[in-house]
């Protein structure tokens, strides 16, 4: 049985990773400070997968706590890298504490990487290192254009520190992932999207709304130049993602990649406005949706979505659920959280 250590495990995309390893065959063992999560979410993978992960509730920037985890786990195959800040607007107000936090565990987890004799790397990057691309769908190619978020060039930051770090420890491969725009929950309802801060994420925030743990949600902006007016995004549900986070790294253990770093895009090749989201999980929950149309958000780029056909061909990987899935699931996790707390 191979074991990997899952940065950010408690959090919504971990998490949901941590079940598709373990349904393959991995071991798994998750640090994740809780800054943003909860280890209550450990309960439900354990409820779906029979596994209990353990979890170290380290902060990644404390490069002498990183080290004991992996010298208390010699064993490791590889490291899937999701630990970091993730808010755009919060980035824009905070930077500093983006670069420092996002940067600081990316290069301690890479020191450690490197010391310990493990070679493997995924890391979690975004679409969002496109900024307002030239061209759609982005391919892998696609040119990288300006940041528009603090968030987002810390992802720029990190793919550049990776490749640097790739170039002088050969026997080091790494897989960066620029996926476009998680959502939806695991089927069970036992785990999904739950952040500990405010929500900012399109998808709960809308379920958020419907259940009314917020007054109303708002669409940031109808004039963009888009059919019509909000922005565009590309929605893969959390499920498909986790699964190519398995597949990757089960690509870099076979020893098939074809260079010591490789870079896939992650996403189901469509566009969906945000007004469409909002009728599309009205439509499939029979849910009314209070909302108002606002300002534009800084930070947020116009229109983005995928071509994944590498990820495809490559990896074997293939989205499965669209828009109405990510909203079913959605809505069931959201109804499953509120009652457990009322509860």
């Amino acid at each position: 049985m191979r074991k990997v250590l899952v940065t950010g495990g408690c959090g919504y995309i971990g998490s949901h990773t941590i079940v598709d390893l373990i349904d393959n065959g991995f071991e798994v063992v998750s640090v994740d400070n809780l800054s943003n999560s909860s280890d209550s979410v450990l309960d439900g993978i354990a409820e779906i997968t029979g596994k209990r992960v353990h979890n170290y509730p380290v902060d990644l920037c404390d490069l002498d706590a990183t080290r004991k985890i992996f010298e208390e786990h010699p064993d490791l195959s590889g490291v899937i890298h999701f630990a970091a800040l993730k808010a755009v607007g919060e980035s824009v107000e905070q930077p500093i504490r983006y670069f420092r936090n996002n940067i600081n565990s990316l290069i301690n987890v890479l020191d450690c990487m490197a010391q310990y004799g493990v070679h493997h790397l995924i890391f979690s990057s975004s679409c969002s290192v496109y900024g307002n691309a030239k061209e759609l769908p982005v391919t892998e190619q696609t040119e990288m254009q300006e940041a528009e978020s603090p968030y987002a060039r810390t992802k720029q930051m990190g793919e550049q520190i990776i490749a640097d770090f790739s170039r002088i420890h050969p026997r080091h491969n790494s897989v960066l992932l620029r996926y476009f725009n998680p959502a939806g929950a695991h089927e069970s309802a036992k785990i999904g999207e739950s952040p500990i801060n405010k929500a900012s994420n399109l998808v709960p925030v809308i379920t958020e709304a419907a259940i009314g743990k917020r007054p109303e949600m708002t669409v940031f902006g109808d004039d963009y130049d888009t059919r019509d007016g909000s922005c565009v995004r590309d929605y893969i549900h959390v499920m498909d993602l986790a699964n190519a986070h398995t597949k990757a790294l089960q690509h870099l253990i076979a020893g098939e990649q074809k260079a010591p770093l490789e870079i896939f895009n992650l996403g189901i090749g469509e566009g969906v406005t945000v007004l469409e989201a909002v009728e599309a999980f009205m439509k499939v929950t029979g849910q009314k949706l209070p909302y108002r149309v606002g300002d534009r958000r800084p930070g947020d780029v116009v229109a983005i979505y995928a071509n994944y056909d590498k990820a495809a061909n490559e990896l074997g990987w293939q989205p499965e659920r669209d828009i109405n899935d990510i909203m079913k699931t959605a809505w069931a996790w959201e109804k499953a959280r509120t009652e457990a707390v009322a509860s």
